[in-house]
């Protein structure tokens, strides 16, 4: 029997659908029964990572770590947290509970190392960069980095920001702009550490986007399934 999976999501609501569709259309199922059971917890009113992070903000913990419970006494089976930048407080939210939380980051960082990338850009919350959420799993991975100035950042968090607020268009005007410098600095692949990124910039023939959210859902597939049984044994 497959596991029932649980969404730490809200964070936000339309990357958490995003996740949810991608672990349904990855998914190979004849019939609705085929399915993964999966449960989310869409609550947008868990602060803001990024200005935590910075210092600027309320301590979101509380509220993750309140979902997370919420998911496990519902019966989920394996957690998920559908935001990037939340992944900051990982550690205090796994020791909450008593069951598995798949890590974004560290799936990104094993996937690019087994297709071969040596050299990306990342498009990221300005928390998730300084945190170096990505970075030390880049390194595990001898996966160098390039790093966007603080006037190309600044761009990125607008576009973030813009997405958020339903503004989709002038989003991918500025993520599509640092991508290209990214590009023009020599990245190989522009990896979409934010799950709000994955919503407007995708892969074309002249520019290779990495969507963490399609690694994790897929990865979320392998474990729920029985397919993948080792992944949890790897360190965070």
């Amino acid at each position: 029997m497959n596991k029932t999976i649980g969404i730490i999501g809200g964070m936000g609501p339309m990357a958490t659908v995003d996740l949810m569709e991608k672990i349904i259309k990855n998914t190979p199922a004849k019939d609705d029964q085929e399915h993964i059971h999966v449960i989310a917890d869409n609550n947008a009113q868990i602060p803001d990572r990024s200005s935590a992070i910075l210092g600027k903000g309320e301590d979101p913990t509380p509220l993750l770590v309140q979902s997370a419970q919420r998911l496990q006494n519902a019966g989920a089976d394996l957690l998920v947290i559908a935001c990037n930048t939340a992944h900051f407080f990982y550690n205090a939210v796994k020791k909450t509970i008593q069951i598995p939380i798949l890590h974004i980051p560290l799936e990104t960082a094993y996937h690019l190392k087994k297709n071969n990338f040596n050299k990306v850009g990342l498009l990221a919350t300005e928390g998730t960069v300084k945190s170096k959420l990505y970075q030390r799993y880049f390194q595990k991975y001898d996966i160098e980095f390039i790093r966007t100035d603080y006037t190309l950042q600044e761009k990125v968090m607008q576009g973030i920001y813009d997405i958020k607020g339903g503004k989709l268009d002038t989003g991918y005007m500025h993520l599509s702009f640092v991508a290209e410098q990214l590009k023009k600095s020599g990245a190989e692949a522009i990896v979409a550490g934010c799950t709000e990124v994955p919503l407007v910039l995708k892969s074309t023939e002249e520019m290779c986007v990495i969507d963490p959210t399609d690694i994790i859902a897929k990865k979320v597939i392998e474990v729920a399934t029985g397919i993948d049984k080792e992944r949890f044994k790897i360190s965070i």
